[in-house]
């Protein structure tokens, strides 16, 4: 590549990364820079930049030589013809494109030019659709094309067609075009690219450059004033005579022919339609609770609340005291439940449901109006995380499905930005992706001419049901067999990466292995041999290649220094590049080619980034939150899409209208105070019977629409849509308007302030000084570096985002609006230097002395990051809003095994307990939380601790059996009422919870055994680790889940029968041998006693046979698969059943008169 187009990149980049990075008194890394050249399979770098050619140029043997050409009639001096900007921003976006770029910590920024991604594939993978073919008939030949890529056509009747082609017509079919039949002008392939480069420099219109100013004016999509017949102005006279637009009343209006009146004169034929008239529609709705349902759920919690302290203040009043530490235990217990039921019901007293409009979204943001004539799309742009970190435990095949569900979702392509984090820096993951983004320029036409749902490859190509419904044209069927046939393909591909990857190492392992024994020999021969043994010589560590026979930059399979999980580089590799601002429709279908017909459909694809941070010994990486503040940093200064889509990558787009769904919210009125929407989670693969609670609906159903009634739901890990500028830890716009009101219900006293100027273009940007602070200040862009880091396109960034993020100020009550079509004004190119920039952000060392994990991006500290995250927004004083689309946004994979079902309960939990001892507490919240809100971030800490109390209490019945004692003297009329009352108001709440969730009541009730299976097992430790952890300074660790890739076809629930033993099942197991025992005992005693107390023999049945119901399913999980009992469940049950009535025998032995059952005898 030529170094005249990077050479204003380069310096432009050094003289804006020149402020150090970390403060004074410590260790600067030196400004980062970029070292532009090849990588020789060795590993070593070829440089060609610039610098190095002048430090080598201005050493001491060049000085003063100078080389004078005299002044002749063919050496005359050339006149400086200037690159247009347009030819040169489109080869350094190829440049961009084909380039790997490395970097980390006191190390050079290097791009290295990769000549092929996989095995598979020898070129890079298309961005825009597929490669055009030759256009002779019996030929299917690439077309020629030149060192950029770019189509070669030597005729001006653009007939493609290919080199070998192109040879033949001129030696053997006289110099004849085969589409036009005309002699061809140039006839020499060096010609044909001379004059291609200069048809394309007359076509491109040029962009002049933009100066300071104007370049953030450009960033801010700011609609210019253009000059009359500058490039790229709207000619209103041909727009006017090539289409049936009219002006009238200062609008741009389209007359409908059907109001014209036949008979009427000329003044009042086609009276225009005013814009101005159109009424305002709002892009969301909120549909409240019917009052039948809701008011009667509302007194019920408030009569259950009544009879519930009536209950305890009886229960503390009426002592056992025969069985005095019975009756303790119990009451405690009772008392606590009673607190956690308030804490868990509180927040439900304002469920609602919400809808969007999208008819109205696209009327706002992608129809023609006078302020958007073209109609090109006016909506924000939107960033798409996905992360993994293991491609053992999430298969590369699901992660490469999500990424085409992404690349295929509903969304305008220019705006639509996708970024992999791979934590794990594997080389089986990057290669993955490279494959999907290779078979994407297939697969996304394919589901936007044919409007697939849904647009994950496995799911759509599994469905049960008829694919051809509903499908009219008449090439589906052909069509889905080839994509099909490819998608099989593909498959092979992705599952063969591992032993690909494997023997492709070992074969450049090996050869390095060949060369250096040469290279030995060499030297002995040569007389220098360091007298060292051959074997000591020849240790060369066994590196990861990649396909281009080079050394990955990333964790190796035999881990060493500087490339293992922990140690390695940063990574950036731009897999798709930016799409272009206008539609490309693709080519006919081409027979032989195998390809679709993609005439009529738009062959773009959104912009692909993959991204690995760089990782050292002795930092401290914070899992996933940091991996995602990376790609916050990252994104903002490649893309700075204003809002980010976070998916884990085992969920997928499910629905392709999901991203508009989500933007209705942000871009209604009063939108700019919304710091996210969350997204319900669903699941597949769960067993029918989802005995585990996997889909956990009573929480995505119940709990998360009723808070979505108070200050919004909680933030949850995946399928939530962000403002960029909340996850800064900015505050909401109009803060000061919004004050919270106190925990009294009064209005807290505004602090008086003194007046100030604030910059237009940041009033919007405001900072408290801590979380708890009541009122936010200004914050200057001064202060930024310190917070954000010295990266001088980052912190530029930041106005940006705030601005693209605003709502349409097409209503008088929309406040902090932008104006329509503001977004309409293509994004800059990308860049050598700005992907070397997002190179330096990436880095490990960039955090150090900023707030990034503290207050700004994901937090640190805990690890369920999300809530602690979500949390600090609510304190900040934004609200959140629950999406529930009709057709679910996202579906993922959830563990059916009970070991990693537990122990993903036991990460939640673990989470909670860390949340409540900490800083990020509830009851530290500041005055903007809401009352209610408050409460429920409460109960997320508190939780977990509820497992103390739910043993002990499982543990009652099977004491009071053993000891016949119970938790109350008699079981006389008083308690039973209040027993009955408690019930009946829990069943009639869970029925009219029913009612207005949608959920069922089976649902419901694997919902309450799972609670107590968990509450008995992972809680438990939960609440023992975070102990560890505030006590003993004990790091808390947690395994990764495991998601399935789907391929075993033999059953689809097998792990649901695997038996993995964990110590988690200790507690529960030893439960249900208790209860058990318990009951044998209890009835043995009873039957035996002179005077039996059958009361109390069923008081404790009854609650012993309720803790048996509950785990039931941890039970079942016990006994293996579905139907296969192991016979040992049976032996062992027979034996302990022999072994406790002998005890008992042996204990009390029956008189040879004594009585059965007291009076009873048989007859």
């Amino acid at each position: 590549m030529s170094g005249a187009l990077r050479e204003s990149r380069s310096a432009r980049m050094s003289s804006e990364q020149a402020i150090g990075r970390q403060p004074l008194g410590s260790a600067s890394p030196p400004p980062p820079k970029v070292m532009f050249g090849r990588r020789t399979n060795s590993g070593r770098y070829i440089s060609y930049s610039r610098e190095d050619l002048e430090s080598e140029l201005g050493s001491s043997d060049f000085n003063g030589y100078h080389v004078q050409f005299p002044m002749t009639p063919d050496n005359q001096p050339m006149a400086v013809v200037p690159i247009d900007p347009a030819v040169s921003a489109k080869a350094e976006e190829h440049y961009v494109s084909s380039s790997l770029f490395t970097g980390g910590f006191n190390s050079v920024t290097r791009a290295h030019l990769m000549e092929k991604v996989t095995d598979s594939d020898p070129s890079r993978p298309p961005a825009a659709g597929n490669v055009a073919s030759c256009a002779v008939e019996g030929c299917d030949g690439k077309v020629m094309c030149d060192e950029r890529g770019d189509e070669l056509l030597p005729c001006e009747c653009e007939f493609k067609i290919c080199r070998d082609c192109f040879e033949d017509a001129v030696k053997n079919g006289g110099k004849l075009c085969p589409g036009c039949k005309e002699p061809y002008k140039a006839t020499d392939i060096e010609e044909v690219t001379r004059i291609a480069k200069e048809r394309k420099a007359i076509t491109v219109p040029r962009i002049p450059a933009a100066k300071a100013g104007a370049r953030m004016e450009r960033r801010l999509s700011l609609m210019r004033s253009m000059k009359s017949g500058a490039p790229g102005e709207f000619d209103h006279n041909r727009w006017l005579f090539e289409t049936k637009g009219t002006y009238g009343y200062g609008n741009a209006i389209w007359p409908v022919e059907e109001e014209r009146s036949v008979g009427s004169g000329g003044g009042g034929e086609g009276q225009p339609k005013e814009f101005v008239s159109k009424p305002w529609r709002p892009l969301t709705r909120k549909l409240k609770i019917p009052a039948a349902i809701l008011s009667p759920y509302r007194l019920l919690i408030f009569i259950r609340m009544a009879v519930l302290g009536l209950f305890l203040a009886w229960r503390i009043t009426h002592k056992n005291e025969d069985a005095i530490w019975l009756w303790g235990m119990s009451v405690v217990c009772e008392v606590w439940f009673a607190f956690s039921w308030l804490l868990d019901q509180l927040p439900k007293l304002c469920p609602v449901n919400r809808i969007t409009d999208l008819s109205v979204l696209k009327d706002k943001f992608e129809t023609p109006s006078p302020s958007n004539p073209t109609g090109k799309s006016d909506l924000p742009g939107v960033d798409v995380f996905v992360s993994t970190a293991d491609p053992e435990k999430e298969p590369p095949l699901v992660t490469a499905n999500t990424i085409l569900s992404i690349l295929a979702a509903e969304y305008p392509i220019e705006k639509l930005s996708c970024y992999v984090s791979d934590d794990g820096g594997a080389l089986l993951t990057f290669e993955a992706m490279a494959e999907a983004a290779s078979f994407a320029s297939t697969w996304v036409p394919f589901c936007r001419k044919h409007a697939i749902e849904p647009r994950n490859p496995e799911s759509y190509f599994g469905l049960k049901r008829d694919p051809y419904k509903n499908k009219v044209r008449p090439d589906f069927v052909r069509d889905r067999r080839r994509v099909k046939r490819e998608y099989d393909e593909f498959k092979v591909r992705i599952n063969g990466l591992p032993e690909a990857v494997r023997r492709r190492s070992d074969a450049f392992h090996a050869r390095e292995e060949i060369q250096a024994a040469r290279l030995h020999r060499e030297n002995i021969s040569a007389g220098d041999f360091s007298g060292e043994p051959l074997l000591e010589t020849l240790k060369i560590p066994k590196a990861t290649w990649m396909a281009d026979g080079t050394h990955w930059p990333g964790t190796w399979i035999h881990p060493t220094a500087d490339h293992s999980r922990g140690d390695h580089a940063g990574i950036i590799q731009v897999m798709l590049k930016p799409p272009a601002e206008e539609p490309i429709s693709g080519s006919a279908m081409d027979e032989s080619a195998g390809v679709l017909d993609l005439t009529e459909v738009d062959v773009r694809l959104p912009l692909l980034v993959y991204v690995s941070r760089e990782k050292r010994p002795g930092y401290d990486h914070n899992k996933k939150a940091g991996a995602m503040n990376a790609l916050v940093r990252a994104s903002a200064i490649m893309s700075n899409g204003p809002f980010i889509l976070n998916l884990d990558c085992d969920h997928y787009v499910y629905n392709s209208q999901a991203l508009r769904e989500g933007l209705c919210f942000m871009m209604d009125r009063g939108g700019d105070r919304i710091c996210y929407v969350q997204f319900p989670q669903r699941f597949e693969g769960i067993d029918p019977s989802d005995r585990y609670a996997n889909h956990n609906t009573v929480f995505f159903d119940v709990n998360m629409r009723a808070l979505d009634g108070l200050q919004g739901p909680v933030y949850v890990g995946t399928g939530c849509l962000f403002r960029r500028i909340a996850l800064y830890g900015f505050d909401p716009p109009r803060s000061r308007d919004h004050s919270a009101r106190s925990c009294c219900g009064g209005r807290r006293r505004r602090t008086p302030r003194v007046a100030h100027e604030e910059d237009s273009s940041t009033k919007s940007l405001r900072m408290a000084e801590s979380d708890d602070h009541e009122w936010a200040c200004g914050t200057s862009l001064s202060t930024f570096p310190r917070k954000f880091g010295n990266s001088s396109f980052l912190v530029d960034s930041i106005p940006v985002a705030e601005f693209q993020g605003r709502p349409l100020a097409d209503h008088p009550s929309v406040k902090n609006g932008r104006p329509p079509g503001a977004l309409t004004i293509p994004r800059d190119p990308l860049d050598a230097s700005t992907v070397a920039e997002a190179i330096s952000v990436v880095s490990c060392w960039y955090e150090d002395k900023t707030e990034w994990g503290s207050r700004v991006g994901w937090i640190y500290g805990s690890v369920t990051e999300d809530v602690v995250t979500g949390y600090r927004m609510h304190n900040r004083g934004w609200r959140s809003i629950y999406c529930v689309t009709k057709r679910d946004a996202f579906r993922g994979t959830a563990p059916i095994n009970l070991t990693d079902r537990l122990h993903q309960v036991l990460r939640w939990a673990t989470g909670s307990v860390e949340i409540f001892f900490s800083r990020n507490n509830a009851l530290l919240a500041g005055p903007k939380m809401k009352l209610l809100q408050r409460i429920a971030y409460l109960n997320v800490g508190i939780y977990p601790f509820t497992s103390i109390f739910l043993i002990v209490y499982c543990f009652l019945p099977a004491l009071s059996l053993i000891s016949g004692q119970f938790i109350v003297q008699t079981l006389n009329v008083t308690f039973l009422s209040y027993l009955l009352g408690i019930t009946i108001s829990l069943c009639l709440l869970a029925v009219l919870e029913i009612r207005w969730s949608g959920i069922e009541l089976e649902e419901w009730w694997r919902n309450e055994q799972f609670w107590l299976i968990g509450g008995t097992s992972a809680h438990l430790a939960a609440v023992l680790q975070g102990l560890l952890k505030v006590i003993a300074g004990i790091e808390i660790s947690f395994t990764l889940t495991s998601k399935s890739s789907g391929d075993d076809n033999d059953d689809d629930f097998a792990d649901l029968y695997a038996v993995k033993w964990t110590s988690l099942m200790i507690p529960p197991l030893t439960i249900i041998m208790m209860n058990l025992i318990a009951i044998a005992v209890g009835v043995s005693r009873t039957i035996y006693s002179v005077i039996p107390q059958w009361s109390r023999l069923l008081g404790g049945v009854f609650f012993s046979f309720w803790v048996l119901a509950h785990l039931y399913p941890f039970a079942k999980g016990l006994m293996g698969r579905r139907g296969r009992t192991p016979t040992i469940v049976f032996v062992w049950s027979g034996l302990i059943s022999i072994t406790i009535s002998l005890l008992w025998v042996a204990i009390n032995p029956p008189s040879a008169n004594s009585q059965i059952g007291g009076s009873f005898t048989f007859p």
